[in-house]
Parts: structure tokens; sequence; C-alpha cells
């Protein structure tokens, strides 16, 4: 009998992640290009510079409020009009607002990219805030607060929030606004911050997809280049402190069957060269099912079903005066709030006693630098990570070196910042959970002072 030859796997091709091209339009709007052969869906995604600090006092959440009406229509379409034209083209437009900026993001089929992008740009030159859309708007908001507020990792993250950050910053308040505040929004509040905030000059568009046959400058210039407005000086940035003095808040929920644990302080930025090895140490330390995190809480003790360390940017600047949130967060059943808080701070300690592991290195290496190709396998995905370079003052090629800097980082280097980032004593535990049950047990750890607040 004769047998084919076995077949033998190829070479593997090299894998980075894609560069875009950048230009500026007439208009002054900043464009990132970026041509994917057979992504057919394509993505746009558009910073805007109205972050949540420019809000005016007593008025947290009309960034949020003037996101959602500018997805929603304009002077030429009604809300309902505005829907039905996007689902005409098999297109959807979301908007957003964070400390950053405004995001507004756009998919849509290649074939169907003119349309969607002349709907995008009236939505950016001439939103409608008619007073009955944007009341509506904030209703719906108010309604959601209520249920924010009863989630437990909702709540633990206003708390921590509160607890780190002075109150004359804007990151202590919550995101999309208070009961409060949101109550005082309408649409000439909504109107004066978008005309204050929302212009091409200090604006920039990703456009991400399959390009062939399209010709982008020119369908730019009838939609995106259209728009117009008046340019404006960069606002001063308000460098971002925080207290992390080791210290734990219990939000009391009486008969609570479990206890949400947010763990948490600032660190660096994006911009600090200790990034890439804090990236690695963190995940090494809570990132993923097999982190010595969930080894202990999870696997051998069963207070869990998982606990995750990571590090969340707030804002990036490349003066220096950005921040990011690290923290530790999980649940654990309300009887063993007081054991899974211990192991957990021995965890700590025996890292920053022992280190990381040479396999634990490369296992982390393996997931974070290994699966990049397939994260961004989408034009979504590709579009929104450039966005975010975009919106945090970093280079076209930072994902690129990210992913380099992390496969040459030594253990020594990431257990020496995720040490550092995660130091025993200056840590800030919020506990929402059953306080009878748990303060006293809590208090016993010697963790931090502790303080019960209400629900």
């Amino acid at each position: 009998m004769t047998f084919h030859p076995r077949p033998q796997a190829g070479e593997a091709k090299p894998w980075a992640f894609p560069a875009p091209e950048r230009s500026t339009l007439p208009n002054g709007l900043t464009l990132l290009r970026c041509h994917r052969p057979g992504q057919q869906v394509v993505a746009v995604e558009v910073n805007l510079a109205a972050p949540l600090d420019a809000e005016p006092e007593g008025l947290d959440g009309v960034a949020t409020i003037m996101a959602r009406a500018l997805s929603e229509g304009t002077d030429k379409h009604s809300a309902e009009e505005f829907a039905a034209e996007l689902e005409r083209c098999g297109a959807t437009l979301d908007a957003h607002a964070d400390h950053p900026g405004l995001r507004v993001s756009l998919e849509v089929p290649a074939s169907r990219l003119p349309k969607a992008l002349a709907l995008l740009a009236e939505a950016l030159r001439a939103p409608a805030f008619a007073d009955g859309e944007v009341d509506r708007l904030v209703r719906n908001r108010l309604d959601e607060i209520p249920h924010e507020l009863a989630s437990p990792q909702r709540r633990a993250a206003k708390e921590l929030s509160k607890e780190l950050f002075p109150a004359s910053l804007r990151m202590s308040r919550p995101r999309q606004g208070t009961e409060e505040t949101v109550a005082r929004i309408d649409s000439g509040a909504v109107r004066a911050f978008y005309e204050a905030h929302v212009r091409p000059s200090t604006a920039t568009a990703v456009v991400v997809g399959d390009l062939t046959g399209i010709d982008l400058d020119a369908l730019l210039a009838d939609t995106l280049g259209a728009w117009t407005g008046d340019t404006a000086p960069a606002r001063p940035v308000q460098p971002v402190t925080a207290d992390d003095t080791g210290r734990v808040v219990i939000v009391d929920r009486p008969g609570a069957v479990q206890t949400q644990l947010l763990i948490g302080r600032i660190g660096p930025d994006r911009h600090d060269i200790v990034w890439a090895p804090q990236v690695l140490g963190t995940y090494c330390l809570g990132g993923t099912l097999t982190s010595r995190l969930d080894k202990v809480l999870r696997e051998e003790k069963g207070y869990t079903y998982g606990v995750r360390a990571f590090g969340q940017v707030l804002r990036s600047t490349a003066d220096g005066k950005g921040a990011s949130m690290l923290a530790i967060s999980g649940s654990v059943d309300t009887p063993n709030t007081g054991p899974a808080l211990e192991d957990l701070w021995k965890v700590l300690r025996t890292l920053a006693e022992g280190g990381l592991t040479d396999a634990e290195r490369d296992v982390a290496v393996q997931n974070l630098v290994g699966v990049a190709p397939l994260k961004f396998e989408t034009a979504a995905s590709v579009a929104g990570t450039l966005a975010d370079q975009v919106e945090q003052e970093l280079p076209d090629d930072y994902q690129a070196r990210l992913y380099a800097r992390l496969a040459e980082t030594g253990t020594a280097e990431a257990t020496s910042a995720v040490v550092n980032a995660f130091p025993v004593d200056r840590l800030v535990t919020i506990l929402v959970g059953d306080a009878a049950q748990i303060e006293e047990p809590v208090l016993a750890l010697g963790i931090g002072e502790v303080t019960v607040v209400s629900n």
C-alpha cells in the first residue's frame, strides 16, 4: 500500500499590529486609515475632545446625554428616521463619553460605507438636540441610576472612585452623573456643551477595513470633510492625584449572601516604561483562571468563582499627567469574607517575598502575545485600539512595540512591576456586603482602618 507523505507545517508568518496611514483633512480633522484586505465590515471611530472634566459644574452627565443624542437623530432626520436609515445600510452607530473624551463608533458593510459615512457626518455637524428628545434621554438615564446602584460591582466602583480621588477631581464622581446632576440637564445645556467642545479641528477619525475599490479621499471630502467648525486652544489638563492610604470601606447591605470586593489604587499610564512589565506581572497575579489569585481563592479554598487583577487607563497624556486604576475584583460568600481577604493578602506577600516563576512568565507571554493575531481579526478591534492610542496621546506604532516589549520582559522585571503595583500597605479596599457579619473579621486582619457607610 502506498501512503501519501505526511503534510508538514509551514513556517509561521510574522505578525505585527497594523500600521495606519495618518493625514489631515482641509477642515482640520485628523485621519488614520488602515486597509485590511478581507475585512468587509468597515469600522470607523471618531474621537471628540470632550472629556468629562470639561462638563460644567453641577451638570455631571451632560457629556453622556450629548453622546446618546448624537447617535439618535439630526436636524434632517428624527430619531425614528435616523435609526431606519442606519438599518437600511446595515450599519450600527454608538457613542459614549469617558474621562479622556467622547467616542462615536460606526460599523457598516464596505458596500454601504458612503451612505453610512454621510449619516455619521450629519450626526456630527447637525445634531438635533430637540427638547423632547433630550428630556427622554434624561428620563432614561434617571431610570438607569437606581439599577446601577443595586449592582454590587457598580456600587463598589462608585465608592472606590469617591475614596481614592479628591472631590475637586471629576474622576471622584460617577462617569454618567448622579440623579441630582442629570436631573438638571436640558437641551440648552447639551447644545452648549456640544458647541464648546465638538469641532473637526480637535477630532480624529479612524477608518479600518477592506478599502479595495473605495475612493476614501473623495468619500471623506463629501462627508466628514464637509464638517466645519472653529478652532480652539488645547484645554489645560489637571494632574491626577489620589489618596491610596491602606483602608477598608464597607458599603452595608444587610442580608447580602455575598461580599463584592474591589481593591485598588492608582498607577502610571501607558507612557510609563513600567507599563509592559506591569501588564505581564498583573496577568500572572490575576489575569486568568490559572493565575495565583484564582489558584488559591478559587481552586484551593473555593471562596469564589473567580478573582481578577487588572490595570485600566483612566487618562493617558504625554506630559505625565495621566493615571491608571490598578485593581483586584471579585466576590466571595459572606461567611468567608475575612478568610478570603486574609488569603488574598498572603498571596500578595508571597509574591513580594518569592517573586514570579519563569513558567508563570512564559505562560503569560504566550497568552498575551500569542493570541494577538486572533484578538485583532476584526476591523472594529483594530479601529478601537488605534482610537485608544489617539485618545491617550500614544504614537501610532505603540501597540506593535508593546507586544515586542512584552515578549522581551524578564521574570524579575515583571515581578518588580506587579509588586510595586499592589503594595500590601497601600490598597484601598471596598466591600459591598453585610457589615454586621463582615466588619469584625475584617478589623481583625489589620489591613487598615475600617469604615462602614450606608448603601
